[in-house]
């Protein structure tokens, strides 16, 4: 029955029975897709069809309640644990699966979230406004802790906007708050509702729905209100005043319960347009150990390919408050060099100095502005080599050039916009280096990175995109812009690789690069006229508990064959916020079969 069922039917339908199930004692009710209901109360959760029969229950002594399709979650009150149940409407049975570990804290509030990659998620909240989101178990692996959160103290009921990712959560004399539910990047939160002196919401917020379009809560009075979304503001619907003691959602549509049963409340507006498509998500395979230090700590990676065996290749990592952290391609920390508050590094193999041959690394040292280089074994050990003084005042960013005639060129930059492009020369068995070039951007630049095929140099400029000028020394340094902000490419522009094409077929490669300001990377011919190819976003690896990434810094990538899933090379990104669980930041590691395979490459 896909007309809405109101509870006088239902009761209607009951009255026939002996002893009838009823919704009338339902402290939370959910609309079972294709008709029927799921009802939970302090005795039992029960499937009830749409003839108001009674289908299935489990014994349970039960607080929330939340659906997703086939999937429901309720709170187990005495063991206070939160258990995930399968139904199956078309067969009438609920099937209680393992409860989640224990939280430690009592749950007030629970729900369910569905996130891009189709993962379901369950919040659950204290009283004290402890919270934490859980990665429920998915084919054989058990479930994981995505993350700590805050919320306020005294929610009772919470909604999650699949949607738009956000979550709403319904304080107590306080008012309706919308926090984003997705895990990766900052935390935010802004008010929907709120109680007096700060709204006009009586009584705080109650129980919540979420809308095609908006959101609806009863507020501490009872009284119905509904919140038109237009980004990232609510706009009160006024709804005629009118009390109910609960909330539901049926094929769309608002319901209020009441003593009177179920009515269906009309929206003052229609759904917006249907949103863009989301861009697709790739899994990483491998991730490095976290940094040693909390906060924004890592920054930017390199790879170092092993001269006979590519699996014992190296990624180099930066860590602003500490040095130089080097891990093999299983993320595993072999190394660290406390050279300080490095920022950006990178590498060039088989560096020519007259007959004298270098692997180099180079990073850029923030509180001394001054260039660290670093030479690396055949074995993959990374030792300090010079310490280069610079001109700038603040230094920011850098990358690598191999001229054809041998040395190496570094770029690197300032936070006010002045590149410098150094020559590395050897004089007297000692590393130096002078200045060959000058230039600028107008605003703060950061990433970089110089194609050893084309003599192009690519720098981002954070607000303004990615601009190409030649990396040759004598050549003027005409900066083009190549790629704007705005679009798949968003503020800020951060770190870039080159993905070398096969120098057989003619192939240029493929520029990928940081949209830090909307998670994701964004990938283009490396080659005029720079076609853009697409973009990505990095999303959690379940099986392997493995979590996305989000505020990329750094990335490095490789076209060369390392072994195993990298054949076709390799993608390394620093990852802003550490989940599944909470923890310092840390690297991903992405297989570029992955990537070609998401945008057609």
């Amino acid at each position: 029955m896909k007309t809405l069922l109101t509870l006088s039917l239902l009761t209607a339908a009951f009255a026939v029975q002996a002893q009838p199930p009823s919704t009338s004692n339902a402290h939370d009710l959910a609309f079972v897709p294709g008709g029927g209901w799921l009802a939970l109360n302090k005795q039992a959760l029960r499937l009830v069809g749409p003839d108001g029969t009674e289908r299935a229950s489990i014994a349970v002594r039960g607080r929330q309640l939340d659906l997703r399709g086939t999937l429901a979650v309720v709170i187990d009150a005495n063991a206070e644990r939160a258990v995930p149940v399968q139904v199956d409407a078309a067969a009438g049975t609920l099937r209680a699966l393992p409860p989640l570990p224990e939280t430690g804290f009592g749950i007030e509030a629970a729900c369910l979230y569905r996130d891009a990659q189709q993962l379901d998620h369950v919040f659950l909240v204290a009283k004290d406004g402890q919270a934490e989101q859980w990665l429920l178990a998915t084919g054989d692996t058990a479930p994981r802790k995505v993350r700590r959160l805050a919320v306020p103290p005294g929610v009772k009921h919470c909604r999650v906007d699949d949607a738009s990712a956000t979550l709403y959560a319904s304080e107590e004399d306080g008012g309706l708050w919308a926090y984003g539910a997705d895990a990766e990047g900052p935390p935010w939160r802004k008010p929907v509702g709120l109680a007096a002196p700060f709204g006009k919401l009586p009584g705080g917020a109650g129980p919540v729905v979420v809308l095609p379009g908006g959101v609806a809560a009863l507020d501490g009075k009872g009284m119905l209100h509904a919140w038109r979304r237009t980004g990232d503001r609510w706009t009160d619907a006024k709804l005629k005043a009118s009390a109910a003691t609960g909330l539901a959602l049926a094929d769309g549509r608002l319901l209020a319960r009441g003593k009177a049963g179920l009515r269906n409340v009309p929206l003052t507006w229609t759904p917006g347009a249907t949103p863009a498509p989301a861009l697709p998500i790739v899994e990483p395979r491998a991730q490095t150990e976290p940094v040693a230090r909390a906060g924004d700590a890592a920054d930017d990676p390199a790879i170092w390919q092993h001269p006979t065996e590519p699996s014992a290749s190296r990624i180099l990592g930066t860590n602003k408050k500490q040095g130089l952290l080097v891990y093999d391609l299983q993320g595993r920390q072999t190394q660290l060099l406390e050279a300080g508050r490095l920022n950006n590094v990178d590498v060039r193999q088989q560096v020519a100095f007259g007959a004298e041959r270098f692997d180099l690394a180079l990073a850029t040292q923030r509180d001394e502005n001054s260039m660290v280089l670093f030479t690396i074994a055949g074995d993959g050990t990374v030792t300090e080599a010079a310490r280069l003084p610079t001109e700038l005042d603040e230094i920011y960013g850098t990358c690598l050039y191999a001229p054809r005639q041998g040395g190496l060129d570094a770029f690197v930059n300032d936070k006010d916009g002045r590149f410098l492009h150094y020559r590395i020369a050897r004089e007297d068995g000692r590393f130096t280096a002078r200045v060959m070039r000058r230039f600028r951007t107008e605003t703060q630049p950061e990433g970089c990175v110089a194609d050893q095929r084309s003599g192009r140099l690519f720098v981002g400029e954070e607000r303004r995109g990615v601009w190409v000028t030649s990396a040759e020394a004598d050549q003027p340094p005409t900066l083009t812009m190549v790629l704007k902000t705005g679009g798949l490419l968003v503020a800020d522009v951060e770190g870039m690789g080159i993905h070398y094409g096969k120098q057989d077929d003619n192939q240029d490669g493929y520029l990928v690069v940081s949209s830090q300001g909307n998670n994701s990377y964004v990938v283009l011919d490396a080659a005029p006229p720079y076609k853009v190819r697409g973009a990505f976003r990095i999303g959690i690896n379940a099986r392997d508990g493995i979590d996305g990434t989000s505020e990329t810094d750094g990335l490095e990538v490789t076209s060369s064959n390392l072994g195993g899933p990298y054949g076709q090379g390799m993608l390394v990104v620093q990852d802003g916020f550490k989940r599944l669980p909470d923890g310092p930041q840390n690297f991903k590691m992405v297989a570029w079969e992955d990537i070609a395979r998401a945008l057609g490459l």
